[in-house]
């Protein structure tokens, strides 16, 4: 069966989420999208634990239902370094066990909590209970597991389940990275909020046996996604080299010329497009056998905001969104 899933948002206990990101909320707007499977976020919680065992009803095998939409509890977790990682977890059993052992001081304010363990502490610590581990939007440049380390085994020195690309990062820039040859992409949309420009505004196309843990994991072992959808790079908030401060953009050459200091004396951050040209082995991307196709969307709601010159949550713009 072929299955819309993305895996990476967050519940109204994350900095800077909408307090609307709730389990009744989402699953109506991820139906809507046409997604079929949808992360929980922030599964280390145990406020939002609590919630989630009581909005929804347990399928088994690591699915929870609510309104006919399937959840799957998936946590990020900031580690050494500021890295941030994404967690998929097989029940609440275990994301409650799991979060009692994360050493971290704010595990139980912010649903994405910060710990000092390093990437290879992690990977060996959920690994144990049989979770699945790969870096979240891998390129970023402030939270990026690649703003750190050259290589992804620098950071877990043992294969992880997958590869978040992120928003400003697509396959055809992915793949002229040659370690990356053996790793399944995924692309999610990191969401903050239930809007329908949002969830779902980056998702994969996954054939599973059924909806289930083991389905997803067997999914990623064996290369059975079907496509990834995403935006194009150049959307993304951190695809550019730009100032921390009055965020011109800044020539790459120019920008190492100058130490990464801008004009206004603040740093230059360098943007996803010249990390990976600094990591690339290839001038252009070669993608192995297994890799699936890659297709560019924009939401429907921001190309509405756009024609009518309105807020994307405005009532014109939503209004007309729901009549399309």
């Amino acid at each position: 069966m072929l299955v819309n899933a993305d895996f990476h948002v967050h519940s109204c206990f994350s900095m800077a989420s909408s307090k609307d990101m709730l389990i009744k909320n989402m699953a109506p707007m991820a139906k809507v999208k046409g997604l079929n499977i949808l992360g929980t976020g922030d599964a280390f919680h145990p406020k939002w634990l609590d919630i989630i065992e009581q909005s929804t009803t347990y399928s088994g095998n690591g699915i929870y239902n609510r309104d006919d939409m399937d959840f799957v509890l998936t946590t990020e977790v900031e580690a050494k370094n500021r890295i941030h990682h994404l967690i998929i977890i097989p029940d609440i059993d275990i994301a409650r066990e799991l979060s009692e052992k994360l050493p971290s001081k704010n595990k139980t304010v912010d649903g994405r909590p910060k710990t000092n363990l390093s990437g290879v502490e992690l990977l060996e610590m959920v690994r144990e209970y049989d979770c699945l581990i790969g870096p979240a939007h891998a390129f970023t440049p402030w939270t990026g597991m690649y703003k750190s380390f050259d290589s992804i085994y620098d950071c877990y020195e043992k294969k992880v389940d997958f590869v978040e690309l992120g928003l400003s990062a697509d396959t055809f820039m992915a793949d002229k990275i040659s370690e990356l040859k053996d790793f399944a992409f995924l692309t999610n949309s990191d969401a903050h909020s239930p809007w329908p420009h949002r969830l779902g505004r980056e998702f994969n196309q996954i054939s599973l046996k059924d909806i289930s843990f083991d389905s997803i994991k067997h999914a990623f072992k064996h290369n059975t996604i079907n496509a990834n959808y995403g935006l194009v790079p150049n959307l993304g908030k951190y695809h550019m080299t730009a100032c921390t401060k009055c965020y011109k953009l800044v020539d790459p050459a120019i920008a190492k010329e100058n130490k990464m200091k801008c004009e206004c004396g603040a740093r230059i951050k360098k943007g996803v497009d010249f990390r990976i040209s600094e990591l690339a082995s290839y001038d252009e991307p070669i993608h192995p056998s297994f890799r699936p196709k890659y297709i560019h969307l924009m939401p429907l709601a921001e190309i509405i905001a756009q024609v009518y010159d309105k807020g994307v949550t405005t009532k014109t713009v939503q209004n007309k969104w729901q009549k399309l």
